[in-house]
């Protein structure tokens, strides 16, 4: 148990100093958490085995996998938030075209880049996991996104839509792997399910978005009982930890495997409660408060997640290229048509992809499905250095992108926070 405190505490330690650094280099603090959970993880300080100073191996990392879901829980309560009736009905269907659309071709493109790869050498992948890497090539990373928007305090058209795809993303990525997954299944099997890539993901998006409208509803009435600021925080902050609880219950009807989505069912339960709820306003920021250093740790420990000894593959590298390279174009193609398409503004339709790039978690857990596939465990190493790059490199380009938009004001030796508050008006300079 003191090791584990340790660790906690280095992580925190280790994510904040690294962010001075990153500051001075122009990047996103949460890049340096990224990169101080790599030099903490397994494969640099954690190797020396200082006793606690860093993480010996990857297992020790997994042990801690429940801090991480805690905080995807209250990433996607967050984002929840940010489905406001008023703000829905002014380009909500925009942002649900846009989320569809750019998964879809994201797939699309991806799908079509790797099964050519294995028609040019059948023996570098299969169809079975060119068509799953496809899938998962829709998954978008929300926390990473959220933590750039929250930093600078970015604020505008293209960020309030932006957060609005990224949460429509997860649904539409589950559909997709689902289907697609289920295909690639057939092909190695000769049998196909309609159960497996119809109806349970359906079935898991259905149960997932009553759930989190249960626990909204709930929360609502149980906060109106309380008057304190401080009571009213922990009821909150109980119901996060509540949903993420029963997120990972699975269970089975009839023959169909019924589960849930982590962050449907705590975007849904955050969307209900702030519709619903004429101070959720003034809570979500207390709640923003208190979760900043479960944050900062959730990125370390993604960082020390990261698995380097897949850059000496070369099958890996290979295969990890094409999919960066067409899974960023499908983002970025699958953004500006769709954007187009559905009339946003000039620089929505520019930049709106770019900023779509960061994948993580949601991408590992599917590849952590996909291992049962043949080749299985070149898709999950295509995934974790497509993270890696991602991931390090993705909310730089988010950052740049909403700057470029000017919905976030260049930093200086002002600070960024006070520069793009509400009351003064955001321009470039």
């Amino acid at each position: 148990m003191s090791q584990v405190l340790i660790q906690l505490s280095a992580s925190l330690i280790g994510g904040l100093l690294m962010s001075r650094l990153a500051k001075k280099l122009n990047l996103p603090a949460v890049t340096a958490y990224l990169v101080a959970g790599l030099l903490l993880g397994p494969y640099c300080i954690g190797a020396l085995g200082l006793g606690g100073l860093g993480f010996g191996t990857a297992e020790a990392v997994a042990s801690l996998d429940i801090m991480s879901q805690v905080a995807l829980g209250f990433i996607a309560f967050t984002i929840g938030n940010e489905f406001r009736l008023d703000q829905l009905k002014h380009m909500g269907r925009q942002a649900i075209t846009v989320g569809i659309l750019q998964a879809v071709a994201t797939t699309v493109l991806v799908d079509i880049a790797l099964v050519g790869l294995h028609f040019i050498n059948p023996t570098l992948i299969s169809v079975s996991s060119a068509i799953t890497l496809g899938a998962i090539a829709a998954a978008t990373a929300p926390a990473a996104t959220l933590m750039v928007v929250r930093q600078y305090k970015a604020d505008g058209p293209l960020t309030k839509l932006l957060l609005l795809v990224v949460a429509i993303d997860d649904a539409v990525g589950l559909v997709l792997f689902s289907a697609s997954f289920g295909v690639a299944t057939a092909l190695e099997s000769g049998s196909i399910s309609l159960v497996t890539v119809l109806v349970e993901p359906v079935v898991e998006i259905v149960l997932s978005l009553v759930l989190g409208a249960v626990a909204g509803w709930v929360l609502y009435r149980l906060e109106k009982y309380f008057f304190s600021r401080s009571k009213r925080l922990t009821l909150s902050i109980a119901f996060v930890l509540l949903t993420v609880g029963f997120s990972m219950v699975e269970f089975e009807i009839g023959g169909i495997h019924c589960g849930f989505s982590l962050l449907l069912v705590c975007m849904m339960t955050g969307t209900v409660f702030c519709n619903i709820c004429d101070f959720s306003e003034e809570l979500m920021g207390r709640v923003d408060s208190w979760t900043a250093p479960l944050f900062v740790l959730f990125f370390v420990l993604s960082g020390a997640e990261l698995n380097l000894r897949i850059l000496s593959n070369p099958l890996v590298l290979l295969i990890g290229v094409v999919y960066i390279i067409f899974r960023s174009l499908g983002k970025y193609l699958g953004a500006f048509g769709s954007c187009a398409m559905t009339g946003c503004s000039e620089k929505i339709t520019k930049y709106l992809g770019i900023t779509l790039l960061p994948q993580a978690g949601v991408a590992l857990g599917m590849a952590l499905t996909a291992q049962q596939l043949s080749d299985g465990e070149i898709v999950r190493n295509v995934v974790l250095f497509s993270v890696l790059v991602y991931e390090l490199v993705g909310p730089a380009l988010t950052k740049r992108a909403l700057i470029a938009a000017g919905e976030i004001r260049i930093e200086g030796k002002t600070n960024a926070r006070k520069q793009n508050s509400p009351k003064t008006p955001m321009h470039l300079h």
